[in-house]
């Protein structure tokens, strides 16, 4: 590190006629030392610039790899070939030497990649808006563990002014109810809606265009907006709305603490009303809500009705007299049987229309996971189902005790299905001898192999069907397996 002031005391005392080796002698400092101060400073008075010392050139461990590497970047350019590839190849012809010097010249030959600067694009009032899903794992106090919470989020790019909302979904209805939502919440909708690239909105790119969904295009026309997406790759074309979530965590998430999900919806209400519309914006240096007066007058009008954003599809009624909705099955009066019946899902209600538009009947949602799967049976169908069980588990047992312990694992494995594994056994006795059943239920025990398809699988290929010839000659043999 240089000394500016012995650099001083050096030039100053040559200047006034002493010799290098008084200075030396003076200073304590070697005749060199003061040799090489009153050059670098001789130097920089006749150029103007610091002497700089020419670096000596070392040989390299890559230098006799360096024409191979050449020719590798040219044979390999799309796609271009990675530094682990070329690492790998040269190192089975003997390279000894490390990865940072290869990676440190490769630089130098492919050029160093730069980033494309960030451009923020202002829009008028009312031209466009902005929507997005983020989610976080949010503790509650009441069941004392973290649970994933989706939040969905549309915001004014002129005003900044943000709507939020929990969900519980990604899909494309609750998108759409989100969006009723947020053109209530700001009585009017802007000419244009900016989104990502998600299934709901898009279905997928053709010939550089995106190619919108059916229904979302059937939405955006009910509204009067122009759907919009970010090219693909390319999430900053959508910072408006990506960098407010950064905000949400700094201001609402961080410092609170939420009893449960409808603890956290009360706190966030209040907190878009009283802290974020009134904070003034780092960009715009006034507050959303007082720019959002300013914008108001350009929003469209909503329309008289709303967008009917009900899950709707056609379903045939079945042998069962029951129409199929999200896995459960939901009962209609018999006379509909084998008719097409329209089925609506809207505010947590299934609602089955007949052919003339008329309401059959209603039903709540079946709660998700529920083990009834038969929603409107009467408790009389269902104990007659009840027994119809008991009564396959009591023909089991009377097989003995290999079967009540494979009943047993099948109840505690296989839960949702008892009644499916069970009945396909029963049946197996149709077609083969008990022994050969119990053998290779014997099997499945030993390897915790529970589904009634591979104990059938098993009996295909190992066990004759009844009126044939026998293929087990011992099959008393069973429990020794």
């Amino acid at each position: 590190m240089r000394d500016e002031l012995l650099d001083n005391m050096v030039v100053t005392l040559h200047s006034r006629g002493w010799s290098l080796r008084e200075i030396a002698r003076e200073l304590r400092i070697s005749r060199g030392r003061v040799r090489r101060i009153m050059n670098r400073n001789r130097h920089q008075r006749e150029t103007g610039r610091d002497c700089q010392k020419e670096k000596r050139q070392k040989a390299s461990l890559l230098d006799s790899y360096k024409e191979y590497i050449t020719g590798l970047l040219d044979q390999y350019k799309d796609p271009p070939i990675t530094n682990q590839r070329i690492l790998e190849l040269i190192r089975e012809k003997g390279y000894q030497g490390g990865k940072t010097i290869l990676s440190e010249y490769l630089a130098t030959i492919r050029g160093k990649k730069t980033g494309e600067p960030i451009v923020c694009v202002e829009t008028a009032p009312g031209q466009r808006g902005s929507h997005d899903w983020s989610e976080y794992y949010i503790g509650f106090s009441d069941v004392n563990q973290k649970e994933k919470v989706i939040f969905f989020s549309f915001i004014l790019n002129y005003s900044r002014r943000q709507y939020i909302e929990v969900v519980d979904d990604k899909t494309q209805a609750t998108l759409l109810k989100c969006l009723v939502n947020t053109f209530t919440y700001f009585d009017g909708v802007p000419c244009q809606v900016k989104s990502d690239n998600q299934k709901p909105c898009v279905d997928r790119w053709e010939l550089g265009r995106a190619v919108f969904n059916k229904k979302y295009l059937e939405f955006a026309s009910h509204y009067h907006f122009t759907p919009l997406t970010i090219t693909p790759g390319k999430p900053r074309e959508n910072l408006k709305i990506e960098r407010p979530f950064y905000y949400l965590e700094k201001s609402f998430l961080s410092g609170r603490s939420f009893y449960n999900l409808d603890d956290l919806k009360r706190q966030l209400a209040h907190w878009l009303e009283n802290i974020n519309d009134r904070h003034v914006h780092r960009t715009t240096r006034q507050t959303p809500f007082d720019l959002y007066r300013q914008e108001y007058p350009y929003l469209q009008p909503l329309p008289k009705k709303q967008y009917d954003t009900a899950l709707s599809e056609y379903r045939i009624v079945n042998n069962e007299s029951c129409v199929e909705w999200q896995g459960y099955f939901y009962v209609v009066p018999k006379a509909y049987m084998h008719q097409t019946c329209q089925v609506r899902e809207d505010n947590g209600q299934v609602i089955i229309y007949d052919s003339t538009r008329g309401e059959i009947t209603r039903y709540p949602v079946a709660e998700k996971g529920s083990a009834q799967r038969y929603i409107g049976r009467t408790p009389r169908e269902q104990s007659e189902s009840y027994l119809r069980i008991k009564e396959i588990i009591s023909r089991l047992e009377s097989m003995g005790p290999v079967m009540e312990e494979y009943i047993a694992q099948v109840k505690m494995y296989k839960s949702n299905s008892v009644r499916h594994h069970l009945s396909r056994i029963l049946q197996l006795k149709v077609n083969y001898q008990k022994e050969d059943i119990l053998m290779a239920v014997s099997r499945a025990l030993k390897y915790k192999v529970y589904e009634s398809s591979s104990i059938e699988n098993f009996l295909h290929v190992n066990a004759e069907k009844i009126n044939e010839i026998t293929l087990f000659q011992k099959n008393s043999s069973y429990d020794k397996d």
